[in-house]
């Protein structure tokens, strides 16, 4: 086997790109799916016209690049369906040349004010002043030194300045050439007020380019329009904004006329509407009863489409923080689905509809990946908790975890923490007066497990972890104190009598320490092991984990299987190191970032640990995955998916320790796995490879020149942080 990076930039050689789409490790061809799936054939989309739901790449792939370059479009249409819609916000300059912008404002998604910097004007929009560089006050020739930058604070800047000049929506049709394009007409009063008419500009640009959608949230502009347009080939989309806010031409509310599809009907043949016309949430952020609007729609004879669809920015906690469960609720919930949804992050609903729907409970695993819990579902219920538990099982994990804890009478008992602070509601109860510290344990300040009785622990309510939340990212806040601890001896028998797990993975640390206080806590897990006839049985798997040799030396005779935790990011191992790994254990757990290390949120590599691990005959498991986009790096698309994905069918890891397990098992089932070497032939001009897609920021200086090689060496970490990688693995 040999290694290459691929190593190029979008605008310098994306024909390399287009012939390298299927690298993605996602599936992204509805032909090839469906040839894969056995239930393609049969499977009936609850769509107005029977056929999968659309992906629309809002301004491209603009979660990730600034909105409407050509970077974004270019990645969104190989990271994406066959079919996707090229989404362009269009304004209007002073000459009349139609641009893609995603805002009137240019200056909220460009550095026009670093070189216009006395062109600041203000407006009256829909009766609101606003204040900013506008297009109307620029010929398009004066718009050649400004280049675009992401609009959205909270996400990467490291694409900024790299270069991407604003486009003409010519230049998207002619540039990109994307499969399908969607002009939206925001404000086209605007422009009429300013003697600029995007009526007359559509209906010139029709004459030569196919349009495929056009939207607007104003009434008499599609009214306008629609004479000029066969619905066969074009198709108007009337735009709801907000349902309190004032649509220009009837003067009433959005909400008002979401009452009369049928009046809707008369100029447009479809609805675009904010998700949460449709799945609601209340002010907790958790999801009300869905409503008829799709089915209502449907009735009139209007395809409707749902928008504001994100990676990363917090929506409804049902969904768990799995952006491809939100989408699958509108698509694929058995009662309707939308007719295409608009995203910042194509990826994410492409792989969705492609790989993610229709799946059942009991499909058959599609990919070999042992899915390991972390304190359980501990991502949805307070961790080590019997709703946990419940929960991580009824999602498809097949082992669950304890970490083993001591109580002062000596009861073993599930808790991850040894200082009851962490997890629970200790530092508020009568026992919230004792804490000490203790240096042994690296804790400064803490109520230790062994301070309180089994009985007195029970007392206290648990507490759902929340290690987002410097973020604001909190965990299903209503459930944050609910379920009750359990001991090892209740563990076990749980996971004995659960059908669906396979078996019981047993964390012990601070054995020395507890040792030297009376606590046997190695005993106390072979006792309990015991006594719940584990010890001569084989239905079940049992693994034993620590980050200490000595713990795993003392089960050596047992028939378990000893797992290694190497605590720290590691980014080589020793061939000495892996026969004393071998000593005392039959696996291996390390941290994500030994398999993919970053910086800066960007992967630069991939390293040899997983593959030395393995040519040993240690299988080996990364941890720890979330679902919180925070979580990932920049180049999984603040996709938990993806990043699972990655670590699969790229790194190659046996298992994942998890605190979703759900979405985990979902990937499992999915046609994610069965990406063969002879559907991506289908796609690559009989290319036999597979590979990873590794992003990292451009590099201005050396866009042009980027050439296959072997190694990537030469380059300087800041040029490896300034590349596009693509990992092939050829045989």
């Amino acid at each position: 086997m040999r290694q290459y990076f691929l190593r190029l930039s979008l605008p310098a050689a994306m024909w390399n790109l287009r012939s390298l789409s299927c690298l993605l490790l996602l599936c992204f061809s509805v032909t090839t799916v469906a040839a894969q799936r056995t239930n393609s054939e049969t499977t009936k989309w609850l769509t107005l016209n029977g056929d999968a739901p659309l992906v629309i790449a809002l301004g491209g792939f603009s979660g990730l690049f600034p909105d409407s370059s050509y970077d974004a479009y270019m990645v969104a249409m190989e990271t994406s369906l066959a079919n996707v819609i090229a989404w362009c916000d269009v304004q209007l300059t002073k000459d009349g040349v139609g641009i893609c912008l995603p805002d009137l404002k240019l200056d909220n998604a460009s550095d026009i004010d670093v070189y216009f910097k006395n062109k600041e004007t203000k407006y009256s929009v829909n009766g609101v002043p606003m204040q900013g560089w506008f297009s109307i006050d620029f010929n398009f020739k004066d718009l050649a030194p400004v280049t675009l930058r992401q609009g959205v604070f909270s996400r990467t800047p490291k694409f900024d300045g790299t270069q991407q000049k604003i486009l003409t929506v010519l230049d998207v049709v002619n540039k990109v050439k994307p499969p399908g394009l969607w002009l939206n007409i925001q404000h086209d009063t605007f422009f009429s007020q300013h003697n600029l008419s995007m009526r007359s500009f559509i209906i010139s640009l029709s004459r030569s380019v196919i349009v495929n959608y056009i939207s607007s949230p104003e009434v008499n502009f599609l009214k306008s329009i629609v004479s000029r347009f066969n619905p066969l080939v074009t198709k108007l989309v009337f735009r709801f904004l907000g349902q309190g806010d004032i649509e220009p031409s009837t003067n009433q509310t959005y909400g008002s006329l979401l009452k009369n599809l049928t009046f809707i009907k008369t100029f447009a043949s479809g609805i675009l509407v904010p998700k949460t016309y449709i799945w609601p949430v209340d002010n907790s952020l958790y999801l009300q009863p869905h409503t008829s609007l799709v089915l209502d729609a449907h009735k009139e004879g209007l395809q409707i489409f749902a928008s504001e669809f994100v990676n990363d920015v917090p929506f409804a906690y049902n969904y768990s923080y799995d952006p491809a469960t939100e989408y699958l609720s509108f698509i694929d919930n058995g009662d309707f689905s939308v007719d295409g949804v608009l995203s910042d992050f194509p990826i994410t609903p492409s792989a969705t509809i492609d790989c993610f729907t229709h799946l059942g409970k009991n499909d058959k695993p599609q990919a070999k990946l042992l899915i390991i819990t972390s304190e359980g579902a501990s991502g949805d219920y307070p961790g080590c908790t019997d709703l946990a538990y419940t929960k991580a099982a009824m999602d498809g994990a097949d082992v669950l975890d304890c970490p083993v804890q001591m109580s002062k009478d000596g009861i073993p008992f599930c808790l991850g923490s040894i200082n009851l602070i962490d997890k629970t509601t200790v530092a508020q109860s009568p026992f919230g007066n004792i804490g000490s510290a203790v240096p042994e344990l690296n804790v400064t300040n803490g109520i230790f497990t062994f301070n309180l009785t089994w009985d007195e622990i029970k007392s206290l309510k648990p507490a759902i972890s929340n290690p987002w939340s410097e973020f604001r990212l909190y965990r299903n806040p209503k459930a944050r104190n609910d379920g009750s601890f359990v001991s090892l001896v209740d563990f076990l028998t749980y996971a004995k009598n659960a059908t669906t797990v396979s078996g019981v993975m047993i964390s012990i640390e601070n054995a020395v320490y507890l040792a030297k206080h009376g606590y046997g806590v190695t005993a106390a897990v072979l006792e309990a092991l015991s006594n719940t006839a584990y010890n001569n049985q084989s239905a079940k798997k049992v693994m034993i984990q620590s980050t200490d040799s000595s713990v795993l030396k003392e089960f050596r005779k047992s028939h378990y299987e000893l797992v290694y935790r190497v605590a720290d990011d590691i980014s080589d191992i020793e061939s000495s190191t892996i026969s004393e790994i071998k000593s005392f254990a039959s696996s291996v757990i390390v941290t994500k970032k030994s398999v993919f290390p970053s910086e800066e949120q960007f992967l630069i590599g991939q390293t040899d640990v997983v593959q030395k691990l393995q040519s040993s005959n240690l299988p080996v498991y990364a941890r720890l995955f979330n679902n919180e986009f925070v979580s990932q790096a920049w180049d999984f698309f603040s996709d938990s998916s993806v990043e699972i994905n990655n670590y699969i069918s790229g790194a190659g890891i046996d298992g994942v320790i998890t605190e979703f397990p759900g979405t985990a098992a979902r990937y499992r089932r999915s046609s994610v796995p069965r990406w063969t070497p002879r559907g991506c032939q289908h796609l690559c001009q009989n290319r036999t490879v597979t590979g990873q897609h590794l992003f990292g920021p451009l590099n201005a200086k050396r866009r042009a020149s980027f050439q296959v090689s072997e190694t990537v060496q030469e380059l300087s970490p800041q040029e490896k942080r300034g590349l596009i990688y693509f990992l092939i693995t050829s045989s």
